[in-house]
């Protein structure tokens, strides 16, 4: 496999108890970070008591101090909304500071806004609603979108993607619990069984596998689905992927939404 490095481990406050940590680098709006949502979601189901990850946002921008300021006019009460495409990034980081499912929630709710291309999601008023819809504190979010602790959560996202020298999105960055080991840089997007490779190699045991949840326990953790994601998750066909949601469509316990190129599901 092309596309290895190995790298020094970024500067950290803590070093958490799992034995490795993810950094996955993305840009939230690139179909490919999309279409490897699934492939890290069954990564998380079946070893995440091996290790933490976090996502670093990747997208290269230069007008974040001059948007910053910009944004300090949007939470007085005025009819104002502006667009720009440091925008998402700074929401992503901005729904973080609730939780890291918060964040998780609203990046994936973010892409779905993309994958429709109904609303701009470079628009602070699309940006808004998409935290209204997934139910986080709309004040919080609000004034943590203008702040500068989300400004510079958002630099140090670049700062890392440019010390770990990320030129390609996605990459995923490894790291065993040992402080002095370099970790190993895998660029672009490969299938499941590299990535699980790759964790036995650094866990240096045999892995012990949770048992994937049943398609309504799936469905009730992560709310939201495409029929690609269920089908990377349980291997299989994205024909019995589609007959298994339609299923439960019929039942009425999920509703589609048709995206471009695929469907999406969601609780109802």
């Amino acid at each position: 496999m092309n596309n290895v490095q190995l790298l020094s481990r970024p500067a950290s406050p803590s070093i958490a108890h799992k034995p490795v940590e993810l950094y996955i680098f993305i840009n939230p709006l690139c179909p490919k970070a999309f279409a490897m949502k699934g492939i890290l979601r069954k990564l998380q189901l079946q070893y995440e008591h091996y290790f933490t990850w976090r996502y670093v946002l990747s997208t290269e921008l230069s007008a974040l101090n001059a948007i910053t300021n910009r944004m300090k006019g949007c939470y007085s009460g005025a009819e104002l909304d502006i667009t720009h495409p440091v925008l998402p990034s700074i929401a992503i980081k901005a729904a973080e500071l609730q939780g890291k499912r918060a964040g998780s929630r609203y990046l994936t709710k973010l892409q779905q806004y993309a994958a429709l291309k109904m609303k701009n999601v470079n628009s602070h008023a699309t940006l808004l609603q998409i935290a209204d819809e997934i139910g986080l504190d709309m004040n919080e979010f609000a004034i943590d979108f203008g702040s500068k602790e989300v400004a510079r959560a958002f630099q140090c996202d670049l700062y890392i993607t440019r010390e770990m020298n990320v030129d390609e999105v996605p990459s995923i960055v490894f790291f065993n619990e040992c402080i002095e080991d370099e970790g190993l840089k895998i660029s672009g997007a490969y299938n499941f069984e590299v990535y699980e490779q790759i964790l036995r190699e650094l866990i240096d045991e045999e892995l012990v596998k949770n048992p994937l949840p049943t398609l309504d326990e799936l469905l009730e953790r992560f709310g939201t689905l495409t029929t690609e994601e269920v089908a990377q998750i349980y291997t299989i066909d994205i024909a019995v992927a589609e007959r298994e949601l339609k299923k439960r469509m019929l039942q009425q316990k999920i509703e589609r939404i048709a995206l471009n190129n695929t469907c999406c599901w969601k609780l109802k």
